[in-house]
């Protein structure tokens, strides 16, 4: 039986166009594992070719009995991603115990294993966005998402399983497909319904000093650069460890909106807002990649700017819907 990739959240927005990228690639034998539960996910799907559909738990069970399908590699983008979960022991399952469950069945039958963290268990910057081995026991996420994700990253280095795996620290990714993620979209996709309703953005005012408001700063990813990163582990099964995918370089969210104002051909308009109590403790003024160790890897390709990135998924998806 020839063997497939297996993509975990294939309908949700990055494990869409992963699988996407595939298909580019001329994969097709491809597993999807995602559950499409009563919203319009399973419009993601369309326009992919694969080869079946499990939902999570079954796949579980399989590898929990031995009994699923042969792969070559498991690609796995399924998670909680919600930043405001508050159920730890549903996000300890979902995010660890699953996840380290998928890793064990693929070492112990000789599968590429890549998975997806997350530039939350770098908690609120103050330690630095370092992916070397030495700085990772040292974060302090701020919210049980981050830390959920963090336990699995913690587990694989300290089992030194980190040498055969890839983890990926995604920092703040958009682009196209993410429409079914409610209030997880990206402030891209947020931007562009709020100015074809108000011809405004609201944003969050600062309340540190030393940032004016909408000059907190992300490093925003535009989705086909985070794919190119995780089909290039996908590739190099020589290579093993925890990488940061982001662009290396901050920009504030004026940049942001002020580009989704330009690839819609309008003059900006911010509204500064208030921020809810339950926020600002927890809310991060800065995040930036350090991409050094990534570089290291062999990875080339120049990211895609702020600028070009939004333009594309405004005119080509957005405006295109």
């Amino acid at each position: 039986m020839a063997k497939a990739i297996v993509v975990t959240g294939a309908a949700g927005f990055i494990g869409r166009n992963i699988v996407a990228g595939l298909n580019a690639r001329g994969f097709d034998h491809i597993l999807l594992v995602d559950g499409l539960g009563q919203q319009n996910k399973w419009r993601n799907l369309v326009g992919l070719r694969y080869e079946d559909l499990l939902d999570p738990e079954a796949y579980l069970h399989q590898v929990l009995a031995e009994k699923a399908p042969p792969a070559e590699a498991i690609i796995h983008m399924g998670a909680c991603s919600a930043t405001t979960e508050r159920d730890a022991d549903y996000l300890v399952r979902n995010n660890y115990q699953y996840t380290r469950r998928l890793c064990e069945w693929c070492l112990r039958h000789g599968v590429r294993f890549v998975y997806a963290s997350s530039a939350a268990t770098y908690g609120d910057g103050s330690q630095g966005y370092n992916d070397d081995d030495a700085a990772t026991p040292t974060l302090k996420p701020l919210n049980m998402y981050g830390y959920s994700k963090h336990m699995f990253d913690l587990w694989a280095l300290r089992t030194g399983l980190l040498r055969q795996i890839v983890g990926l620290k995604f920092f703040n990714v958009y682009g196209p497909y993410e429409d079914h993620k409610a209030d997880m979209r990206s402030v891209v996709h947020k931007a562009y319904g709020q100015i074809l309703q108000t011809g405004q953005v609201q944003l969050f005012k600062s309340y540190r000093q030393d940032y004016a408001d909408g000059e907190q700063k992300r490093d925003f990813i535009f989705v086909q650069d985070a794919v190119a990163v995780t089909l290039y582990f996908l590739e190099h099964r020589e290579i093993g460890g925890l990488f940061n995918c982001g662009t290396g370089l901050a920009r504030t969210w004026k940049d942001l909106v002020t580009a989704v104002f330009t690839a819609m051909g309008r003059p900006p308009n911010i509204q500064f807002i208030e921020m809810p109590e339950a926020l600002r403790g927890k809310y991060q003024y800065f995040t930036q990649a350090e991409t050094a160790k990534l570089r290291r890897s062999g990875y080339a390709r120049p990211f895609t700017t702020l600028e070009d990135g939004v333009r594309d998924y405004v005119t080509n998806y957005l405006a295109a819907q």
